[in-house]
């Protein structure tokens, strides 16, 4: 009888034993699950840097070891499209999830905007780090924001907890040159100062700042991803550097480093390119010192192609920084997030910046309001698998000039290129990067396809809501520049 009591005593230890370590390893694999269903989100974005002005993509003058580490332990982009081939708009584009055109932001907000135009991006729009935030994302920005610098358009009005950095479109970069400059002009009474020389903010409060700008803003990136670490929330960041963008102005030690390349213009712009990618190194030391690292999906990308007058280099594309040409609006970019993104690998198929947006609610678990509009599309799953997530579907660029339109069209293989008021030419993309085989007049449906295209997106655009320069207004008046007179026209 003893020996019956004893059996059943130990076999119901030995059941309880193993429920005990069958519920150990649930909570376990829960938890991982809980980890990587909501992602930290961090964008680094840079500013005017080229196509090929990283290792990752090519660069053999410019150094860039730890954006090169993210890139080969991640997804390369090759094939990835900013929203317009220049600044204001292409953010406007990413934050929104639409593009540009659809809400009268086609144009860059002039400088010292709040006093000519005294608005900003639409309220309508609702930007993805209000979606983010509405989600329980604690949210912030640092860097430069140029969407808006009047009260109701600011970072703390468009969903962001935090913002460090420049309301306006651009900054110098040496405080102990732009403070002593803005506190002269201060001195003198004038009342319209230069937006590159104002102080930063930070959440309203301006600051006095003693070292160089992309330092400042890497180490409140530093600080930024410490302090989410105590919240019991997961983070988006979106990390807006100033640049590789003029002035062209870059550290001694930094320009010490790149003492082979002759060209001075070249030679500076590659010590900036070095102090950003200095900068995210620290970003991602501080991730992994506070174990954020292993569930933050960090993507990287530049607002649009670089100016070759200024030193950067698009190589192999054609085209600069405000071309529909490839080297106006196709950037480096990828995607990093260990176990989870793909490493190693390169995707060729074409992205879009739209396609941020609904990638990143639907990894957060967001909810997008029924009325907000998105032009992009989750690629999450397609990047992943590494698929076509848009194959037979298009993607668009156009700039206006002064009384005519450039226009740029992706679709799978194919480009068409209309620039510079020239004709429509359309190229193979994949065999010819640099836009220099015209195969328009061997494939002409395909040529009529994609500007159609175009043609009925352009029906979706507005108004512009400002200009820059401001005489365009009267130029977009008198050439009836809404009505795109010529620009879908196919020459024979």
């Amino acid at each position: 009888m003893l020996n019956k009591k004893i059996n059943t005593v130990l076999i119901l230890v030995v059941i309880l034993l193993i429920a005990s370590c069958t519920g150990v390893k649930s909570q376990s694999v829960k938890s991982t699950e809980n980890q990587t269903s909501r992602p930290n989100i961090i964008i680094i974005m840079t500013d005017d840097q080229g196509y090929a002005d990283v290792g990752f993509n090519g660069s053999k003058d410019i150094i860039t070891p730890e954006l090169d580490k993210l890139a080969s332990s991640g997804t390369i982009c090759t094939s990835a499209y900013v929203t317009h081939p220049f600044c204001g708009p292409s953010r406007a584009g990413l934050l929104t999830g639409r593009y540009p055109h659809e809400f009268g932001s086609q144009f860059n907000l002039p400088a010292n905007s709040e006093k000519s135009v005294g608005e900003g991006i639409p309220l309508s729009e609702k930007f993805i780090s209000n979606t983010l935030q509405d989600a329980g994302y604690y949210t912030g920005i640092i860097g430069k924001w140029h969407l808006g610098a009047v009260e109701g358009y600011e970072p703390k009005d468009r969903g962001f907890d935090h913002f460090y950095g420049f309301l306006g479109g651009g900054h110098n970069f040496f405080p102990e040159d732009y403070t002593t400059k803005y506190k002269q002009q201060v001195a003198a009474g004038n009342k319209n100062i230069w937006e590159y020389l104002t102080p930063l903010q930070r959440n309203g409060v301006e600051t006095e700042e003693t070292e160089y700008l992309t330092d400042e803003l890497s180490h409140d990136a530093v600080r930024f991803v410490t302090d989410a670490s105590k919240k019991n929330k997961p983070f988006f960041l979106y990390l807006a550097y100033n640049a590789p963008h003029t002035p062209l102005e870059a550290k001694e030690e930094d320009m010490a480093k790149f003492s082979n390349i002759k060209d001075k213009a070249r030679r500076t712009y590659a010590a900036m390119v070095y102090a950003v990618d200095r900068g995210v190194g620290e970003l991602v030391a501080a991730l992994k010192a506070t174990n954020q690292y292993e569930n933050t999906l960090i993507v990287f990308l530049s607002d649009n192609g670089g100016r070759t007058d200024q030193g950067a280099n698009n190589f192999p594309l054609r085209g600069v920084k405000g071309d529909t040409y490839e080297g106006g609006y196709r950037v480096p970019m990828f995607f990093h997030w260990p176990n989870q993104v793909p490493a190693g690998k390169k995707f060729d198929f074409p992205v879009t910046a739209l396609d941020l947006y609904p990638t990143f609610a639907g990894l957060a678990k967001a909810t997008i309001p029924k009325e907000k509009q998105l032009d992009g599309k989750n690629i999450w799953n397609d990047v992943v698998k590494g698929s076509n997530p848009r194959k037979g579907e298009m993607i668009f660029s156009m700039r206006h000039r002064n009384g005519f339109s450039d226009v740029g069209v992706r679709m799978d293989e194919w480009k068409a290129t209309k620039a510079y008021n020239s004709s429509w030419k359309l190229y193979n993309i994949n065999d010819d990067m640099g836009e220099k085989n015209d195969l328009s007049s061997k494939y002409p449906e395909q040529l009529k396809i994609m500007v159609a295209g175009a043609e009925n997106w352009s029906k979706k655009h507005t108004e512009p809501k400002w200009f820059d320069p401001e005489s365009l207004k009267e130029v977009w008046k008198e050439k009836e520049m809404a009505k795109f007179p010529n620009t879908f026209k196919i020459s024979n």
